[in-house]
């Protein structure tokens, strides 16, 4: 046997390093992370994780080494991770009359306090809701506005806080609102808002979620140093930690619900989260269901973060998912999902 090169010894040391700490961030789904903080800001960097993994495939497979059976091990045990970070075909299923469609859009106040060199936020926010005309709207940072013209709903539910600039969510709908309410969260301005709504003779009950955010710019400098670093590893954990306890209230509050239910919103979390698993239980994600690509749901410019999500029922088929990627009048993308509800 061929004695090994000094740089093979190199690339293998850090490919086991690179397995440990896939294997690591694997687990972290299963666990809290009030339990774990630090740990839980792995979850951002799976899919960086996963990448690598597939590199050293490569260089071992073009080798012809068998040190690619680690990489290639690693690769298949996290399959449905892989799923969850880009999807390579969309669904497009055939329009019925039975068929409903969902918005969901964490809108940042409508650029209230002008953090986007724009004026016509408001405006082209209004443009785009009559474009795809949906027959539910959800809206996470909700600000009041006369530019905002919400007309064409015959329904909605707005929750507002704050004195002079409010500030909330609101759910509007074409179909009737019968029940509506609020899941508050403790030492947190986050919340969740809830209606059911009657399609024919079915009751669907929608939660519009917006979780604890991390409070990070999505436009960090290059020249990071230690201690800002620090920062926002510690900004990272206590976030996480005041998730898991919400993710934790919304499943508690949703298992007594009798009734289909669809959540949407956002998380301020990856897909590889204990919170996006808690959230998530049985139910299907849309963009796993029908999307494609990253579904990057937030501006962030280094990464292709997927922290906005639309979860559905096992009875409601998702028939089409898109993320407009390319409209840039919030920090986070619009999501839209075309469903149906089935007989069973």
């Amino acid at each position: 046997m061929r004695e090994q090169t000094w740089l093979s010894k190199i690339m293998f040391f850090f490919n086991i390093v690179l397995t440990v700490l896939t294997f690591l961030a694997y687990s972290l789904p299963f666990l809290a992370p009030k339990a774990f903080p630090f740990l839980s800001v792995l979850t951002l960097i799976l899919p960086l994780f996963l990448i690598l993994n597939f590199f050293f495939f490569l260089y071992w497979l073009l080798q012809l080494k068998r040190y690619m059976l680690l990489s290639g091990l690693v690769l298949l045990l996290g399959i449905t991770f892989i799923n969850r970070f880009y999807k390579f075909s969309e669904t497009n299923l055939p329009k019925s009359d039975d068929d409903f469609t969902l918005m969901s859009y964490n809108v940042r106040l409508f650029n209230l306090y002008e953090w986007l060199p724009k004026d016509d936020v408001p405006d082209q926010i209004s443009k785009l809701i009559d474009e795809k005309n949906p027959d539910i709207l959800c809206l996470q940072e909700f600000s009041p506005s006369d530019k905002v013209k919400t007309s064409q709903f015959s329904n909605n539910f707005i929750k507002l806080y704050g004195g002079k600039n409010k500030y909330g969510q609101a759910i509007f709908s074409n179909y009737k609102i019968i029940n509506r309410g609020e899941i508050e969260f403790p030492n947190s301005s986050n919340n969740v808002i809830f209606v059911d709504l009657l399609k024919n003779n079915d009751t669907i009950r929608i939660y519009s979620i917006h979780l604890q955010s991390i409070k990070i710019s999505t436009d960090i400098h290059e020249d990071i140093n230690e201690e800002k670093s620090k920062f926002i590893l510690k900004r990272l954990s206590q976030a996480f930690t005041m998730q898991q306890q919400q993710a934790e209230i919304i499943k508690s509050h949703y298992d007594t619900c009798k009734h289909a239910k669809i959540i949407c919103g956002d998380l301020n979390n990856s897909a590889f989260s204990y919170v996006y698993r808690t959230i998530k239980g049985d139910m299907k994600d849309a963009f796993e269901e029908a999307g494609k690509g990253f579904g990057k749901s937030y501006n962030f410019k280094y990464y292709p973060a997927r922290i906005d999500y639309v979860f559905v029922e096992k009875n409601i088929t998702v028939k089409q998912f898109k993320t407009i990627d390319t409209f840039f009048q919030s920090d986070h993308f619009p999501q839209i999902a075309r469903c149906s509800l089935s007989d069973k």
